[in-house]
C-alpha cells in the first residue's frame, strides 16, 4: 500500500522543539519532491517546507530560521525539526509530495505549544 505517515508530534511549551518524520511505504522518497503542510481547524491547510530530490529546500517565511527539512533516503524518510515553537505554530501537520496529491494525504500529526 502507497502510503506517508507522519509521526512526532505532542505537546510543547513555546521555545520549545519538536522534530517530525514522514515516513512512506509502498514507494520510494528519493525521486520526490517532498513537502509538509499544516492546518488549524476552520482554516486552508498552508505549506511549510518542501524539499527536492536534490535536498534543495524551501521555507515560508515565518518558518525561515526556526524550521529545517531534511531527508535521509536510506530510511525513507523526510524529517522537519522544529526550533523556537510559538503557540501560533499549533496545527495538525501533515507531508505530502509537491505538489500535493489527494490519496496521498494522511492522518498528521498533532502539534500543540502551549504553556
Amino acid at each position: 500500500q502507497v502510503q506517508l505517515v507522519e509521526s512526532g508530534g505532542g505537546l510543547v511549551q513555546p521555545g520549545g522543539s519538536l522534530r517530525l518524520s514522514c515516513a512512506a511505504s509502498g514507494f520510494t522518497l528519493e525521486s520526490y519532491t517532498i513537502g509538509w503542510f499544516r492546518q488549524v481547524a476552520g482554516k486552508e491547510r498552508e505549506g511549510v517546507a518542501c524539499i527536492s530530490s536534490n535536498s534543495g529546500t524551501y521555507y515560508a517565511d515565518s518558518m525561515k530560521g526556526r524550521f529545517t527539512i531534511s531527508r535521509d533516503n536510506a530510511k525513507n524518510t523526510v524529517y522537519l525539526q522544529m526550533n523556537s515553537l510559538k503557540p501560533e505554530d499549533t496545527a495538525v501537520y501533515y507531508c505530502n509530495l509537491q505538489p500535493a496529491l489527494s490519496q496521498y494525504w494522511g492522518q498528521g500529526t498533532q502539534v500543540t505549544v502551549s504553556s
